[in-house]
């Protein structure tokens, strides 16, 4: 992994930039006036550089003012926090959160600024000339999915919940700020917005490597996004951290295994990819080939169908002898195109949904540029699910 750093003034926006810097909680604490008991009591935590990491726990535990002492919107009643070895305690707030991006559930836009003025606003306190806070704003525009050309001048007011969390992000990262720092970012979301967005950030993350500290009250969310995942009970005392998978198969109590449920099997498929399955090789063949040629090949491999591949290799529609027969000198129109696909780094959660909604029980997958690698089916999928029930009960046997 890249040393991490800081952007210097001379950079381009097409040049390497810094990854994520290490963050180190030590006895950390938070005790409000007139409080009888700390809301943050003694948390020690570790985040590598480059890592996510996210704070799961209950309603009112104390995750998010963990999250604002970090960048020092709440001033801690005791501990350190270290950024990259530097003690943030003691140093100035305003140039400290200049450094660190942040990112909360309502987007926190301003609404008499246009997107491309709330993104720039950070660079633009930090002293960057116009012209490369222009070509970052219209960079991180890129990053996170929206056109600069339709959005750049917009106002918050028109656009839409997902859109504005994407905005809300792109400031975030508007700095380059190596440690990003998200409060319930997708909480008030509906859920395929939700979804998309949390691909979306997994996405950046594969790219960017910076540190992220992640707040939710959903165990989902946190299985699905984080390196490692913290678990927090009353007074955000850490009841677990570590991998999901250690988090769903060995809870270290009664109370981390009541906060993660009952869910276990379906929560790990959403840690498996594509990828780790085996994928079936189907038989295939392309719009070119004549009719005959492909009635042969339904014939010798002794299938019901083939799947038919445009001429790019990607996948077009599957063609059954039904199709065949009733296809008039080429079978280009013939058969029932292919609605859905998965990659290879998809999860099992998504090749399962596709695989239900299909007619006959399967998905193709496909490459980086959307050609045809395999075939996952029905029976892999169920064969991976049970396999993931014996280790969970091997898991819990264990621990």
């Amino acid at each position: 992994m890249a040393e991490a750093g800081h952007v210097t003034e001379g950079e381009c926006v097409g040049e390497p930039r810094a990854r994520g810097a290490a963050i180190e909680l030590e006895n950390l604490s938070k005790r409000y006036p007139g409080s009888p008991r700390p809301s943050v009591d003694d948390v020690t935590l570790e985040i590598k550089g480059g890592e996510t990491v996210v704070l799961v726990g209950p309603a009112g535990c104390g995750k998010s003012t963990i999250l604002k002492m970090i960048n020092r919107l709440v001033e801690p009643s005791g501990g350190r926090i270290r950024i990259d070895g530097e003690d943030v305690i003691g140093a100035d707030p305003v140039r400290l959160r200049r450094k660190v991006g942040y990112a909360v559930g309502s987007s926190g836009l301003f609404p008499h600024m246009t997107v491309g003025r709330n993104i720039a606003l950070v660079p633009r306190m930090t002293g960057w000339p116009k012209a490369r806070i222009r070509d970052r704003v219209e960079e991180v525009l890129g990053l996170v999915g929206l056109d600069p050309g339709e959005f750049h001048g917009r106002y918050p007011g028109r656009l839409s919940e997902g859109q504005r969390q994407r905005v809300g992000l792109a400031r975030a990262l508007a700095a380059d700020p190596p440690v990003l720092l998200m409060d319930e970012p997708f909480g008030t979301l509906d859920p395929v917005t939700r979804e998309q967005l949390q691909d979306e950030l997994i996405r950046l993350q594969g790219e960017l490597r910076r540190t992220i500290v992640l707040v939710t009250q959903d165990v989902d969310e946190a299985i699905r996004l984080g390196d490692r995942v913290a678990v927090l009970g009353e007074r955000s005392r850490i009841a677990q951290v570590g991998a999901p998978e250690a988090i769903l198969t060995r809870p270290a109590d009664a109370f981390v295994s009541g906060f993660v449920g009952a869910r276990a099997v379906l929560r790990r498929l959403d840690l498996t990819r594509v990828g780790e399955v085996p994928i079936r090789d189907w038989p295939t063949a392309t719009v070119d080939d004549p009719l005959q040629v492909l009635v042969r090949r339904l014939r010798t491999t002794g299938t019901t169908e083939i799947l038919l591949l445009d001429r790019h290799g990607r996948p077009d529609s599957w063609l059954g002898r039904g199709d065949l027969m009733r296809a008039k000198g080429s079978a280009a129109r013939a058969g029932t195109p292919v609605r859905s696909t998965v990659a290879r780094d998809a999860t099992l959660r998504d090749a399962l949904e596709a695989v239900l909604a299909d007619s006959g029980g399967r998905v193709v997958v496909t490459g980086r540029r959307g050609e045809y690698t395999g075939v996952v089916d029905m029976e892999t999928l169920l064969n991976s699910v049970h396999g993931l029930r014996a280790r969970n009960r091997r898991g819990r046997a264990g621990a």
